[in-house]
């Protein structure tokens, strides 16, 4: 390293940032394909010659994809709706919407079994008019989780790809008689064709690495994640190769998903030199009240299973079975019996927000500020955290830190590890975006006056950063504090965190608890993205 290298605060932040990844992130994934590859054991190659592994691969294929186009055919339309036409109370669908993507994917799935479950509030409405019920348990309760959980990503993308485009492009198409509908297929949607294809894809991964809905609608319609999850509990006292080996699958998928994205994303590269954008415009009479209705219909039936579960955890509940009326009984329990498991999802969660505050912001400005090979090998390494799907994560996790000489996976320190490098692309991403908008001329004024880089940055860039640190570091909490995938390999007894006692409680029955814990983990998400919402617009 060059004399002026070593003065230069930035490249000491990015050998921080290297060191992160390689030990957060690497090692785990190196002892991930180590131990299905190279263990000796035989049981990461014999793996694939499992018929099991073959067949929670096409349920896995089958309900992913199956979610991504229901997450499609309701996002769609919304982006569609929202980016032109006025919908009233826009900004609040938006806020909603969101709440369905950020709430714990487990939550969802709990809330469809208080719905379409053997006791279920509509299966027994159903029931006692004589109308058949579908069972809600197996692919079609897990593709119906899949799809209202993440719509959200094809809707906001699709719609800001909308709003981004030059209307002149539509003005022309209408003077040439094309219909309302001609001009959707034929111009808005292939303009906006890489931003639905990346929704699309990213809801196939995120589906695809998907743990808790299956493990609790899937009652035995085993998919990779829960194949992966079987496999490591049951071997945890040997090599766990043949789990390693799914996880390797799990992630060549999503490798390849994200390939696909990007390809087509690249052979329709679309720009415009306009300064205008799209703006809504109100439909008068039936039809803008039909696209209210439409609008508002789509977020409010995918938000209905979670407003069901505050709902039912004020009910009396005896075991498995509800009670008539309403009480706190359920609250009361929770408190009393898993007080430590909201302790430590607070406390693991809040220490994971402040790391993910401070490394995201002192990364995303070495990021952004040095614009050289380092930092941008470094930035495509910090998005491998969007590919690698929770559970293969934890196994890494469990697999690299289990023994010598830091022996880790039995404490708590190892979950808040796990958070950090799971959420820390929130908040990097976060800060890049808002230093773009900032002229760095305003540190080279205060170096220009004899301030030192680090005082120029801490004196001139870092309030206007402000916003972003605080919208990357709630971002990560609220995803932190929801977090099951890798938590469920990485707890041990005393480090159990609320999903975890969620998960329990679901599949023992115990439904009064788990719905109180959940409406404690949907008010917490909701508070969130109040924050959010907040600093942004004090920003704007």
């Amino acid at each position: 390293m060059k004399p002026s290298a070593l003065r230069d605060p930035w490249a000491w932040v990015l050998g921080l940032g290297y060191a992160l990844v390689a030990l957060l992130l690497l090692w785990p994934l190196a002892n991930v394909a180590y131990q299905a590859l190279g263990s000796g054991e035989g049981q990461g190659v014999s793996i694939w010659s499992n018929p099991s592994l073959w067949g929670a691969l096409r349920r896995s294929l089958w309900v992913s994809t199956l979610g991504a186009l229901g997450a499609t055919a309701l996002g769609l339309p919304l982006a569609v709706l929202t980016a032109r036409i006025r919908i009233p109370g826009s900004r609040l669908l938006t806020a909603l919407a969101t709440l369905c993507l950020l709430s714990p994917p487990f939550v969802g799935a709990y809330a469809w079994i208080l719905l379409m479950g053997k006791q279920g509030l509509v299966r027994l409405w159903l029931e006692s008019a004589g109308l058949p019920a579908p069972d809600i348990y197996g692919a079609l309760g897990i593709v119906i989780v899949f799809s209202t959980q993440y719509f959200p990503l094809v809707f906001l993308l699709t719609r800001g790809a909308l709003e981004a485009q030059d209307p002149a492009l539509d003005e022309a198409a209408r003077s040439l008689g094309a219909s309302t509908w001609r001009r959707l297929w034929r111009v808005t949607l292939p303009l906006a064709l890489p931003s639905l294809s990346g929704g699309a894809l990213l809801a196939f991964v995120m589906a695809l690495a998907n743990f808790g809905t299956p493990m609790v609608l899937g009652r035995g319609y085993r998919v990779l994640p829960t194949l992966a999850y079987d496999l490591f509990t049951s071997e945890l006292s040997t090599q766990p190769g043949a789990a390693a080996g799914v996880c390797l699958l799990m992630v060549a998928i999503a490798g390849v998903a994200l390939g696909l994205q990007r390809y087509v994303a690249g052979r329709r590269k679309v720009a415009s030199s306009s300064l205008r954008r799209t703006e809504p415009r109100a439909l008068p009479g039936w039809r803008g009240v039909a696209a209210t209705c439409a609008a508002w219909g789509i977020v409010l039936g995918a938000l209905t299973p979670l407003l069901t579960v505050v709902l039912f955890s004020f009910r009396n509940t005896e075991g498995p079975v509800f009670k008539p009326g309403f009480g706190l009984d359920s609250y009361r329990l929770v408190l009393h019996g898993v007080s430590r498991a909201i302790g430590n999802s607070l406390v693991y969660s809040l220490t994971a927000a402040l790391a993910i505050a401070i490394f995201g912001a002192l990364l995303g400005v070495a990021i952004e500020r040095r614009k050289g090979l380092a930092a941008k090998a470094l930035d495509g390494l910090l998005l491998l955290p969007y590919l690698i799907p929770g559970l293969v994560l934890g196994i890494g996790f469990a697999l690299g830190f289990r023994g010598a000489p830091l022996w880790l996976s039995s404490s708590g320190a190892v979950l808040v590890m796990a958070y950090l490098i799971r959420r820390l692309p929130y908040a990097v991403r976060s800060n890049t975006a808002i230093l773009a908008q900032l002229d760095p001329t305003l540190e080279e004024a205060a170096q220009s006056l004899g301030a030192s880089p680090a005082r120029a940055f801490v004196r001139a860039t870092l309030p206007l950063m402000t916003p972003g640190v605080i919208a990357g570091a709630v971002l990560g909490w609220v995803t932190a504090i929801g977090e099951l995938s890798a938590t469920i390999v990485l707890y041990r007894g005393g480090t159990a965190t609320m999903p975890v006692r969620i998960y329990h409680q679901v599949m023992d029955g115990a439904l009064g608890p788990a719905g109180a814990l959940s409406a404690l983990l949907l008010g917490a998400t909701g508070v969130a993205l109040l924050m959010v919402e907040r600093v942004r617009t004090e920003q704007v």
